[in-house]
């Protein structure tokens, strides 16, 4: 595939099962880490499809952490191309629970979130290197 020029406003969203062996904390809570791990591979992707090369995360210039993540969820992680320098990309990312475990109802009942929570927002800027 060639790559796109790049384009405010080009997205890339991934949705991945949470599964219960990545609980860290009590009440099968997920740390935060693990949501930015999520923001890291659709940036990746992101700079796939627009520049041809995988980039380099140079930094977060904000992170909130909004809502919890469970073992047991789906969650969807979306990055968003926001600014476009001659190497740099300015992205926008969110995570999003669109589904969750029930198990008051039993060990493998779930309910689609409709909305999703949104549990993390973030900004940063990954660094796409000089074309050779």
């Amino acid at each position: 595939m060639n790559p796109q020029h790049p384009t405010e406003g080009t997205s890339v969203t991934h949705r991945r099962y949470v599964p219960h062996s990545h609980a860290h904390y009590g009440g099968n809570l997920v740390d935060g880490a693990y949501g930015l791990g999520l923001f890291g591979d659709v940036a990746t992707e992101l700079c796939v499809r627009t520049d041809g090369d995988e980039g380099l995360f140079a930094g977060y210039t904000g992170v909130q952490f909004l809502a919890p993540l469970h073992a047991g969820d789906v969650v969807e992680a979306t990055a968003t191309l926001v600014r476009v320098g001659t190497r740099s990309r300015g992205m926008e990312f969110e995570a999003r629970v669109v589904c969750r475990a029930a198990p008051d109802r039993g060990p493998s009942a779930a309910d689609v979130l409709d909305p999703p929570i949104v549990i993390t927002r973030a900004t940063g800027t990954v660094v796409i290197p000089p074309k050779q």
